[in-house]
């Protein structure tokens, strides 16, 4: 027998107490009337089957259980709800900000469906998705995996199963896994575990385990039966937690399959041997008839809003009603509006699970409490503090604020609640007694200079007044900025804020070009001149760009005047630099640089601190010949003047000058002073200054020794006259090994070429960023002819040989000897051609010679006069006494590699003798016989040199005595020459200049 009742919760309350002068309404259509009290079922008849409360008593539980197409279209629509205690993200700040609205964006555009978001009244989240049904399906496992919190639970079946589940092609699984709204993770076929985990939401973990069951179910080799069960008598055959179910499935070894509530199902699938599986479906089929015959219903109405307490955390209120009384409490789903919850069960127990039903519906209870939105922020404290203290104490309580509503939430058991409503509303009222706030307008251009510098403006006022401010960010465009906290202090904050506005308003900021290389001079070593022009105005702010964003903007801000003052001062101290920062390069001869230093930097000092400039010389161990002197251009001109009056005292420095015109300067300078530097360096190293361009001057200065600046100057006019007449440009690539090949020793092979042709040719120097060029200029016809010969000797030079020669392995070592280095300069020389000696160790005489053609025999013919320099090598012995070697070899050894360059031999000093041993005298014996240790002595002769005092020299003969002549000749000596006293201040001079520059030009001491 089956029968439904409507009941109230305030019928059911005046039942239970006993007020029954008053007859509850029902409708009955199984009972007929009597005189007699009563009885329960009489009390509450059942209603027909076909009644709409019935209806809703068939739908399963569960947010996805009524998931359909609203409309029957290619457009599909469908609704999803997530409960308040399943959603991610729980904060209740303004709709539509934050992670969650991100997260559904991403989710639009990865699925291509449109998602709609709206809050039930128990806060759960209602989401409406709509599309074609692929992207609707796709978009709800987006959903349920980025929006609801994730649950995951193992079910084991046979592992020869699991590619069932899978399907082909993995299809089975991704239809599972979208159906279900789940991860599901499927172990590896070398892996032996026959778990498979599922991940998401509870009711799709029931779902897809449900599915996995049956798919292995389908393989199962055993029996296999299928009971058709009316769903709403699923939980008394499960049993309340499972119990029944699990029991039955351990004494048959049978294994049952019942469709979770969310899945609308109604079969129940069993698996196992015949006999057993036979015993379990009887049993299933006797509890099934018990119910159906002596279970009853009745429909009571409770808040929508109170099923989750009916419910329980994941369903277990539910069963523990079900466990107490044995009724089945059946719950509307969470998107139907339905309120009618419906008990299941036999008569008599229906009383107490109605009972169960209403107190934990009760049991929680949701409150507000009024409080201002600004006053959120304080009563929950820094950090959560002040309500943490309330959460502590009782920790089922859910305290929720809403921005911009005037109220806070509490949910939770109903005594916990009114406690902490009690607290709250004491917090709100002595806030409200000791609490102010304040609005005020400034234009929020004006917002960043109220914060200041990494927020200093507004932390100060913030911590001098014990206040809060709150300043839109710049994306709102918002004039409007709020003080909270004590009135006095909200008071004192706005007459601040309120001033610096005012000030701002009257502020200007202006922008100061000024070029980057001055910045670093303006801001001054460790910021002190910066800091001068700050004292200097205080009120205005200097701003300079970071050094990375190449900026000429220098900001300034303040009031007006102020700021117009400060642009003055620092335009004049701009003009200033510019007028001292003008400099020009003087080329002057390496070894008189020393000379323009003077001793202690005496020279050099001087014409500084007299010419008011800055001269920087370049470094010692540097090649560059050029010296820098920056300042104002007359200044510098004078430091220029003396400088190479010095030059020209020191050597004998002709000067010339030629006229060429000033619109060939450039071209005769060539890229980067390609041309002219090549002119520079045949020349002897000449030094040519052309005048500043735009000058419109044609004179050309050109400064060296005599022979050399003739040379160069018909060289220069020369050029000018094939520039001005028919000068014609080839560039040729060759690799950077060939050039030295290519120019010959001493330049020989390229003079023969330039002699031939006429043309001009330059090499690349070390500075020029393209090794492989080489430029030939002229005539047409001399280019051509030249390009001609330099193609053919480049091709040759490509035409890679291998080649050998015998070598005497007693002279191997002179080759392999301080890192190859013979070898090395032989590579330099010639082409880059590779020798190899053999081995050390082995008997062989045999090297070999890999490279172009010409190269190699080139290289050839010079081992061969190593080798002839090696036979014919001495060593000879030049004594000199010990105390002038420091002399000889001069400073860091110049002397001395100069004479080893120039003779082509080996030098080698003694090492010094520290304490020089005594010279022992022969004692002599009275007979005339020398003792023993007059023996000794007698071997040694006094006139003998020490070996402290002998230089080796070692060489060709001839080469070794002018090499030793070279090295007698450094030995100093010394003249007396009588001059008398009264000129001596003369040959002095002033301060010592006339001394100083006889032991400089001579050197002498």
């Amino acid at each position: 027998m089956s029968s439904v009742a409507v009941l109230t919760q305030e019928s059911f309350a005046e039942h239970r107490s006993g007020l029954a002068q008053q007859q509850v309404k029902v409708t009955a259509l199984n009972s007929e009337e009597e005189n007699d009290p009563p009885t329960y079922k009489e009390a509450f008849p059942p209603l027909p089957e076909k009644a709409p409360c019935l209806e809703a008593a068939q739908e399963p539980a569960g947010p996805w259980s009524k998931i359909r197409p609203i409309k029957a279209s290619v457009i599909t629509q469908q609704v999803f709800h997530v409960p308040l205690e399943e959603r991610k993200y729980k904060d209740m700040n303004q709709f539509g900000e934050g992670e969650q609205a991100k997260i559904c964006l991403d989710i639009m555009q990865k699925t291509g469906a449109h998602l709609e978001l709206s809050l039930a009244k128990d806060q759960g989240l209602s989401i409406m998705v709509s599309g074609k049904l692929e992207a609707v399906m796709k978009a709800r496992k987006e959903i349920v995996a980025r929006l609801q919190t994730q649950a995951s639970a193992t079910v084991a079946i046979p592992k020869e199963h699991h590619r069932f589940v899978i399907g082909k092609n993995g299809e089975k699984l991704q239809d599972l896994e979208l159906k279900t709204a789940t991860k599901i993770q499927i172990p590896r076929p070398d892996d032996p575990s026959n778990q498979i985990k599922i991940t998401g939401t509870k009711e799709g973990i029931e779902k897809a385990r449900h599915e996995i069951l049956l798919i292995s179910a389908e393989q199962d080799k055993r029996a296999v039966e299928r009971l058709d069960v009316e769903k709403v008598y699923h939980p008394f055959i499960a049993g309340p937690y499972n119990k029944l179910v699990s029991e039955l499935m351990q004494e048959t070894g049978t294994r049952i399959n019942i469709p979770p509530p969310s899945v609308n199902k109604t079969e129940i699938v069993f698996t196992g041997e015949k006999e057993q599986l036979a015993q379990a479906v009887a049993r299933v089929k006797k509890i099934y008839e018990e119910k159906k015959k002596k279970t009853t219903t009745i429909a009571v109405e409770v808040k929508k809003s109170q099923h989750k307490y009916v419910i329980g955390p994941k369903g277990n209120s539910l069963q523990e009603i079900l466990e107490k009384t044995g009724v089945s409490v059946e719950i509307p789903p969470t998107d139907s509006s339905s309120e009618t919850v419906i008990l299941r069960g036999e008569p008599e127990k229906l009383g107490q699970a109605l009972t169960e039903v209403y107190a934990k519906a009760n049991s929680f209870t949701v409150s507000s409490v009024s409080a201002p939105s600004w006053l959120h922020r304080f009563i929950i404290g820094k950090k959560g503090q002040n309500l943490a203290k309330i959460t502590q104490q009782m920790p089922k309580v859910h305290i929720e604020f809403t921005e911009g509503e005037d109220k806070i939430t509490l949910e939770g058991p109903t005594e916990d609640v009114n406690v902490a409503q009690e607290q709250i509303e004491v917090m709100v009222k002595d806030l409200i007694n000791r609490m102010d706030y304040a609005e005020i307008n400034v234009d929020h251009k004006f917002h960043r200079h109220l914060i200041g510098k990494n927020g200093a403006n507004i932390n100060r006022i913030k911590d001098l007044y014990k206040v809060s401010v709150r300043i839109p960010p710049d994306n709102e465009k918002s004039n409007l900025i709020r003080i909270e906290g004590d009135p006095q202090g909200v008071q004192q904050a706005k007459k601040e804020l309120l001033e610096l506005a005012s000030r701002m308003e009257n502020e200007r900021t202006k922008d100061l070009i000024i070029e980057q290389k001055f910045h670093r001079t303006i801001i001054g070593q460790k910021g002190e001149r910066i800091r001068e022009i700050r004292e200097k105005f205080p009120e205005v702010i200097i701003n300079f760009p970071d050094p990375a964003h190449k900026s000429d903007i220098v900001q300034l801000r303040g009031p007006k005047n102020e700021v117009e003052k400060c642009t003055k001062y620092m335009q004049k101290m701009v003009a200033d630099l510019v007028e001292n920062s003008f400099s020009i390069s003087v080329p002057i001869f390496k070894q008189f640089h020393k000379n323009i230093i003077g001793k202690g930097g005496a020279n050099i000092k001087k014409i500084r601190e007299e010419s008011n400039t800055k001269i920087d010389l370049p470094a010692e161990n540097s090649n560059s010949e050029t010296i820098i002197i920056t300042g104002k251009r007359a200044n510098c001109e004078a430091a220029r003047h003396r400088i190479l009056a010095i030059q020209k005292e020191l050597a004998n420095i002709t000067e010339v000058e030629v006229s060429i015109p000033s619109k060939l300067h450039n071209s005769l300078i060539g890229a980067k002073g390609r041309f002219i530097r090549s002119i520079m360096e045949e020349c002897g190293g000449v030094h040519i200054h052309f005048p500043t361009e735009g000058s419109g001057s044609d004179t050309v200065t050109i400064r060296g020794p005599a022979q050399d600046v003739e040379k160069a100057k018909k060289q220069l006019l020369h050029l000018a006259e094939e520039k001005q007449t028919k000068s014609y440009t080839v560039d040729l690539r060759a690799k950077p090994e060939y050039h030295k090949f290519l120019i010959g020793k001493g330049g020989g092979n390229i003079r023969k070429v330039r002699d031939n042709t006429g043309a001009r040719i330059i090499f690349p120097t070390s500075e020029d960023k393209d090794q492989e060029l080489i430029t030939i200029m002229g005539t047409e016809e001399a280019v051509k002819e030249a390009q001609k010969e330099l193609e053919a000797l480049i091709k040759n030079l490509d035409n890679v040989v291998e080649d050998s020669m015998v070598v005497d392995p007693k002279h191997h070592r002179h080759f392999v000897i301080r890192r190859g280095q013979v070898l090395r300069e032989i590579a330099d020389e010639y082409g880059g051609v590779m020798v190899s000696f053999p081995r050390s160790g082995t008997q062989s005489d045999k090297v070999t010679l890999k490279g172009a053609k010409d190269c190699v025999e080139a290289a050839k013919k010079r081992i061969q006069e190593i080798i002839e320099d090696l036979e014919a090598q001495v060593t000879i012995e030049c004594t000199i006494p010990q105390k002038f070697h420091r002399s000889i070899m001069g400073p860091k050894g110049s002397r001395i590699q100069q004479i080893t360059r120039d003779y082509g031999v080996q030098i080698k000093f003694p090492d010094r003798e520290e304490n020089p041993a005594p010279v022992v005298e022969p004692a002599v014996q009275e007979n005339g016989e020398e003792g023993g240790e007059g023996k000794e002595g007698k071997d040694t002769d006094p006139s003998s040199p020490k070996k402290c005092d002998i230089i080796i020299i070692s060489g060709r003969r001839e080469k070794c005595e002018a090499a030793k002549e070279a090295l007698q000749a450094l030995v100093p000596v010394t003249i007396e020459v009588e001059v008398p006293f009264d000129l001596h201040r003369y040959i002095i001079g002033q301060k010592g200049s006339g001394i100083r520059k006889m032991m400089d030009e001579f050197e002498v001491s």
